[in-house]
């Protein structure tokens, strides 16, 4: 494992594709940072994910005003995590009009969301360029419970809560008529998922849930976006794949009594070779294998992670002491 916290040594830049998927559905990726969706409509635009700062917002913002001036109506949020939600501010002079989450989302911010904010900023600080432009925690403007229905002129988006499986609050934004899907951080592909705050069991059901629209195309949270049904179909079950594969290491590990350190290192003989090579493995791992490990032990809800939580559990895991 790196002896380095997180990915505090990560310094390198991604690659931006900025992608039109539909006629009315594009793609804004980053190798294996996080993605951002972008809809634009007859009267107005959307973004999925705000980005992580203000000032990297402005990054999606250019892209969009590349190709029209029509105003950014609505930011929606797919889940609370901070590097998806504290960019949204930076659409506040772009005529943003509403910032829409999941009641549950909702709840998270409110419950847990500076802790995430000074947690994720700690982990990740290349993720979070211009930091100081972030003026404080993003909270919903709009939120919903199930299903929300909008249009965009004659487009109709559909906003919905499937299930559980990253975060309690999880929401993808679906174009029926175009068969585009915007997954949040539900499906990754080329990435790992991070699982820190995850219900890892219900994971699974909740991509059937997914699998039950038919998506022609998909976005990730993170890695390339899906433009066949068949690359759709290979990025639900590579994230299927990904997380009950942990979960098992976890459930086996608990079973046989190991503490977390030893539940670490069952865990790897399983995920080292089918994922170490792909985007963020080795700074999610500890995380993931901790929640997993909390879960099979009979801990329903993801404890809250702090700065100091963080620390203690990276340098407990790299430890000589079992």
């Amino acid at each position: 494992m790196n002896p380095k916290f997180a990915s505090v040594a990560d310094l390198e830049e991604k690659q931006v594709t900025f992608s039109q998927l539909s006629e009315h559905g594009w793609a804004f990726t980053t190798e294996g940072d996080p993605n951002t969706g972008v809809i634009v409509g007859d009267d107005g635009v959307m973004i999925i994910d705000a980005t992580a700062t203000p000032v990297m917002a402005q990054q999606v913002i250019a892209k969009v005003r590349e190709m029209t001036d029509k105003p950014i109506k609505y930011v929606v949020l797919s889940h609370y995590h901070a590097v998806r939600v504290l960019g949204a501010s930076g659409y506040r002079d772009e005529g943003l009009e509403q910032v829409i989450a999941s009641e549950d989302t909702y709840d998270l911010i409110r419950e847990r969301g500076q802790q995430d904010m000074d947690s994720e900023i700690g982990r990740f600080p290349r993720l979070f360029q211009g930091v100081e432009s972030v003026p404080g925690l993003t909270w919903p403007t709009l939120t919903f419970r199930g299903e929300m229905r909008l249009w965009l002129g004659k487009l109709e988006v559909r906003i919905l809560q499937l299930g559980r499986g990253h975060t309690k609050g999880d929401t993808v934004v679906w174009l029926p008529e175009e068969r585009v899907l915007y997954s949040g951080d539900l499906v990754e592909f080329d990435a790992a998922c991070y699982t820190g705050d995850a219900y890892l069991a219900d994971w699974p059901h909740t991509l059937d849930r997914l699998a039950a629209l038919k998506p022609e195309k998909l976005i990730p949270g993170r890695g390339p976006a899906l433009e066949t049904p068949e690359k759709v179909s290979e990025g639900l079950a590579y994230t299927r794949d990904f997380v009950t594969t942990l979960y098992r290491g976890a459930q086996e590990a608990v079973a046989e009594g190991m503490n977390l350190k030893q539940t670490m290192a069952h865990t790897r003989k399983t995920m080292d070779p089918k994922f170490d090579q792909v985007f963020i493995y080795e700074h999610c791992l500890p995380f993931d294998v901790t929640r997993a490990h909390d879960e099979a032990s009979g801990i329903r809800d993801p404890r809250i992670w702090t700065a100091e939580r963080d620390q203690e559990m990276w340098h407990g895991l790299q430890s000589d002491d079992e």
